[in-house]
């Protein structure tokens, strides 16, 4: 048998006429940059993410470079981030002329350790002093929210904007002590990617920033397009970060049926967990399980962890499963950010994480047989 780590025919097969029928009436109309295709999938993410405004971009990547341009980053501010996630997270800080200050993650749950976040801030290192800390950007990673209580109260301590990494986190829930809230609406700003393999994913590239501020919202629209308002005459500078009409019809329709693939993943999700306790695969943490919202964790990535990978890896590839690392090696370790100082050791549990974590196929579809098969594998 073969058990593919994600398969989007899959997923194409259930809403294929649905899809073209839209891909159809979009190449007939020939408008496919922004335009009304656009702002009606902006209207319903907005409605569904619980924010007044959503502004529709070319990426995940470029949803967090739009919100960090409107917040005015750049050179000698600081923004506090997590470097367990992917390369995105940080390097939009660096495009920016910011600097990005990491802190450690919870080892629970691969999200940033509130704890470690206000001990980075009362006490900046050395070679920090000179910055200037703008923006706090927690990650909700592999689909399930960070502790954003503590983070906000982080940040209105110290004079923070909050802008939310939730590309693996749409509908996720968070049972804060204002109410359950959607990861990527509690912050100022809210980033998600529709990279394919996301559990909302597009045919091709594609992003979404969410805000409740209305300037904010504003000026978002504007850097999208270059930074004209009105056409052709420019203030300031923005880029081409527009999303297309045919990116944003597909995803309209597959917004329709995120909450079902949700519970699926969830369910085979369930199905790993009952069949990985008490064997050496470490199953992952739903912090927010017993809380009562629906969406505790939506499991954009279903992670265990291993302590011979390696040796398991190759059993699985044998077997022919899919698998993936995410992530191989913790930012503050990458070529480009060793200017910035960190050795080896300074993030113990993201350093950890990346020789442990192994992603499992989680995706809707998968069968009963094929997960039964992929269990009887590892175990």
């Amino acid at each position: 048998m073969k058990v593919p780590l994600l398969d989007l025919k899959a997923q194409y097969a259930g809403i294929k006429d649905e899809v073209r029928k839209v891909m159809d009436e979009v190449c007939e109309s020939q408008y496919f940059i922004n335009g009304p295709r656009v702002e009606a999938f902006e209207r319903k993410t907005a409605d569904y993410c619980g924010t007044a405004h959503a502004i529709g971009v070319s990426s995940g990547t470029d949803a967090l470079l739009v919100a960090l341009m409107a917040l005015g980053i750049g050179p000698g501010d600081a923004v506090i981030t997590s470097p367990y996630t992917f390369f995105a997270t940080a390097g939009c800080i660096a495009r920016v002329g910011a600097t990005p200050v990491f802190v450690d993650i919870d080892p629970v749950t691969f999200n940033i350790d509130p704890v470690k976040t206000r001990q980075t801030l009362e006490a900046m290192p050395k070679r920090f002093k000179t910055l200037k800390p703008k923006v706090l950007m927690p990650v909700h990673l592999f689909g399930q929210s960070t502790d954003m209580d503590a983070l906000l109260e982080i940040a209105r301590e110290f004079g923070l904007k909050v802008v939310e990494d939730a590309a693996q986190a749409i509908g996720a829930e968070y049972p804060g002590g204002n109410g359950v809230k959607k990861a990527g609406a509690m912050g100022d700003i809210g980033c998600y990617s529709f990279f394919p393999s996301k559990n909302l994913g597009g045919f091709g590239d594609g992003g979404m920033a969410v805000t409740n501020d209305e300037k904010l919202a504003a000026d978002m629209r504007k850097l999208r397009d270059h930074g004209q308002d009105p056409r052709y005459y420019y203030k300031v500078i923005g880029g081409n970060f527009r999303l297309d009409a045919l990116q944003a019809a597909v995803l309209d329709i597959k917004l329709g049926h995120l909450e079902k693939w949700h519970f699926a993943r969830r369910r085979n999700a369930g199905l790993y967990n009952s069949a990985f306790s008490g064997t050496f695969i470490s199953p992952p943490a739903a912090v927010y399980a017993e809380s009562g919202i629906a969406n505790y964790h939506i499991y954009n990535q279903y992670i265990v962890r291993v302590k011979d990978r390696e040796k398991l890896t190759e059993k699985m590839s044998k077997a022919n499963i899919g698998w993936a690392i995410y992530y191989p090696l913790s930012l503050h370790q990458q070529d480009c950010f060793r200017a910035l100082g960190y050795r080896e050791g300074d993030m113990p549990e993201s350093e950890k994480a990346a020789k442990e974590t192994l992603a499992l196929p989680v995706y809707p579809e998968l069968t009963d047989e094929m997960l039964k098969y992929v269990i009887d594998v590892m175990v």
